[in-house]
């Protein structure tokens, strides 16, 4: 029963004296007597308690202070936008909050209604992350450092790591940049290297994934989106600025920094192959630690989560292309990679998509985004040499299928009828 609702039933109804009254509601005789004289203040009488309910009673007895006696509150959102600016402290804010409010809050106060307001400004949905769902890559900030023997040179190099969702299962190696065809050649390598192909795969923004960074639709860059195509993927970018969306590979970062990069700090290493062969130790005795959390290893929890809900890898390893956008010129030919290739001469003054794959040789494949791709043709010789294949001379005007045809050349073919 209330309380205040007992007290007064106590002494109006029953008639009792302030100690038998303490001691029936294990009260002080100071609070029986602060609510008996309030009620009699108000007029209370046995019948209008009986009327009232126990937030009314609360309320009329206890009313709470009018907004005009509270002493000035800060700002807090004008206070997070000035802490945003360089120098800005707490301190120097209620500073000049004093100077403008005299009875304001004291610095304590003043610090404890900033933070409370700050707490509930950026609720976190919390992530639930299912088996083999998705795949999260990123760029470690630190970058680890090769060393050639013959210039003497320190050379700095990405570390490109990869996190599984539900088992933290980790996969770091270093690259010589972070471009697209080392960016889509280490997400391949994941794949062979978890055994498997998850739902989607989860990179940040950065221009080897999106060719247009978006919040709601960033274009997919296309050798990225090949890869999503080859292994049935899906590439779906974090949102611009919002490393919570990929928070697992942010904290993976963070922790192969510490257990990577950190361990080789005082190491030499001649090659990327040396260094990606240390790396490689590391991350295998990284998966291999318990972690205090789960009470298991990332392997163990790989093993019994994530690697029975990947789909199958394909027979052979994605092959990276290199794409580019470029304009047929008049000889039915398009400058890429420094040489010229061939394509049909209607497509003259029109854009191709041009496309060079890693292949024990050059190749290329010019195309429009809405005809069928034609066939490559192959430059091995010098840049910017003309290198035309003969099976496509089908496809050009005929007056340049005679000057291209095998044969004597025209004044050859003359000084032979004078001849005769």
């Amino acid at each position: 029963m209330h309380i205040l609702r007992e007290i007064l039933r106590q002494k109006l109804v029953l008639g009792r004296s302030h100690r038998e009254v303490v001691a029936a509601v294990g009260v002080s005789i100071g609070k029986v007597s602060s609510v008996l004289a309030r009620a009699q203040s108000l007029g209370l009488d046995a019948a209008g308690v009986e009327a009232t309910s126990d937030a009314e009673l609360d309320a009329c007895l206890y009313p709470k202070a009018t907004a005009a006696s509270l002493r000035p509150e800060p700002d807090c959102a004008a206070l997070h936008l000035e802490l945003r600016r360089k120098g800005v402290t707490l301190a120097l804010l209620h500073v000049e909050f004093v100077e403008l409010h005299p009875g304001g809050l004291g610095y304590s106060a003043f610090c404890d209604r900033y933070r409370e307001w700050a707490k509930r400004q950026s609720p976190v949905m919390r992530q639930v992350h299912l088996a083999g769902d998705k795949l999260f890559v990123d760029y470690a900030g630190m970058r680890p450092k090769i060393f050639d023997p013959q210039t003497g040179e320190i050379i700095e190099v990405e570390l490109f790591v990869a996190v599984l969702g539900a088992s933290n299962f980790t996969y770091a190696e270093a690259t010589r940049t972070q471009q697209v065809i080392d960016f889509v050649s280490s997400v391949s390598r994941t794949f062979a290297f978890i055994r498997g192909v998850t739902r989607a795969v989860v990179p940040d923004q950065l221009k080897s994934a999106v060719t247009t960074a978006c919040r709601y639709d960033p274009a997919i860059q296309r050798t990225t989106a090949e890869l999503g195509r080859y292994y049935g993927t899906t590439i779906f970018p974090a949102r611009p600025m919002s490393p919570r969306d990929k928070a697992k590979v942010e904290v993976g970062v963070q922790i192969a920094e510490r257990w990577l990069l950190a361990r080789i700090r005082n190491e030499k290493f001649e090659s990327l192959g040396a260094l990606n062969a240390r790396l490689s130790e590391l991350t295998a005795d990284l998966n291999d630690r318990v972690m205090r959390t789960y009470k298991a290893s990332r392997r163990e929890l790989f093993e019994r989560l994530d690697r029975p809900a990947l789909a199958p890898l394909p027979e052979q390893p994605f092959e990276a292309a290199t794409w580019k956008k470029v304009g047929l010129n008049i000889d039915y030919h398009v400058e890429f990679d420094h040489h010229l290739y061939s394509a049909s001469y209607t497509l003259i003054h029109e854009e191709l998509w041009c496309a060079r794959r890693r292949a024990p040789w050059r190749s290329c494949t010019a195309a429009p985004a809405s005809l069928p791709t034609y066939a490559a043709t192959s430059a091995a010789g010098a840049a910017r040499r003309r290198s035309t294949c003969r099976a496509r001379t089908a496809l050009t005007p005929s007056g340049h299928r005679r000057a291209s045809s095998p044969g004597p050349r025209r004044w050859d073919r003359t000084r032979a009828r004078s001849a005769t």
